[in-house]
C-alpha cells in the first residue's frame, strides 16, 4: 500500500467512534512496511486503536506517548501530569525499554522490548510520521487477539 493510501486508511480507522473491527486492524497491519531502529528515534505521541482487547483504555487519558532516545534508552510510557508536565511512568510497565530488530510474522521490524516484562511492541510504518504497533508477548493476547496502538512523531 502506498504511503498516501496508508495515511488515508489510518485516518479512516482513527476517526471511527467506538470499537474498530479487529479484522480491519489485522488487514491494515499486513499492508504496512517494517521500520528500523533509526526510524523510531525521537518523541512520539500515542493513541489507541480500540478493538475490544482487554488492554483498551489501560493507560487512560494521562498517556502522552513514547520517547526513543537511542536503541538502549527508551521511555515506553510517557505521561502528562495535572499541570501538563511530561514524565516517564516507570511503575506502570515496571521500568524502561529498548529497541531491537525482531522477526514477527515473517518480517523483521523495530520492536520495543520492555526491560521487566515479557512484552514486545512491533512497529510498522504508515508514513514518515506515524507507526502502528502490535503488542505481543507472554500474556499479551486476549482470546488470541493482539492489542493495537499507534504513535505519531512529535
Amino acid at each position: 500500500m502506498s504511503e498516501p493510501a496508508s495515511r488515508q486508511r489510518f485516518g479512516e480507522l482513527t476517526s471511527k467512534t467506538g470499537l474498530i473491527a479487529y479484522e480491519d486492524l489485522e488487514q491494515f497491519w499486513s499492508t504496512l512496511e517494517p521500520v528500523d531502529i533509526d526510524f523510531m528515534i525521537g518523541e512520539w505521541r500515542g493513541g489507541e486503536l480500540p478493538s475490544g482487547h482487554r488492554g483498551d483504555g489501560f493507560l487512560g487519558d494521562r498517556w502522552f506517548g513514547t520517547t526513543f532516545r537511542s536503541a538502549t534508552d527508551v521511555d515506553p510510557v510517557v505521561c502528562v501530569d495535572e499541570d501538563g508536565n511530561k514524565y516517564s511512568d516507570t511503575e506502570v510497565m515496571n521500568g524502561s525499554a529498548s529497541l531491537w530488530m525482531e522477526e514477527f510474522r515473517g518480517e523483521v521490524t523495530a520492536t520495543m522490548v520492555y526491560d521487566a516484562m515479557p512484552i514486545h511492541d512491533h512497529f510498522k510504518k504508515v508514513d514518515d510520521n506515524v507507526v502502528i504497533a502490535v503488542t505481543n508477548g507472554k500474556g499479551a493476547r486476549d482470546g488470541g487477539r493482539y492489542f493495537f496502538f499507534y504513535l505519531e512523531r512529535v
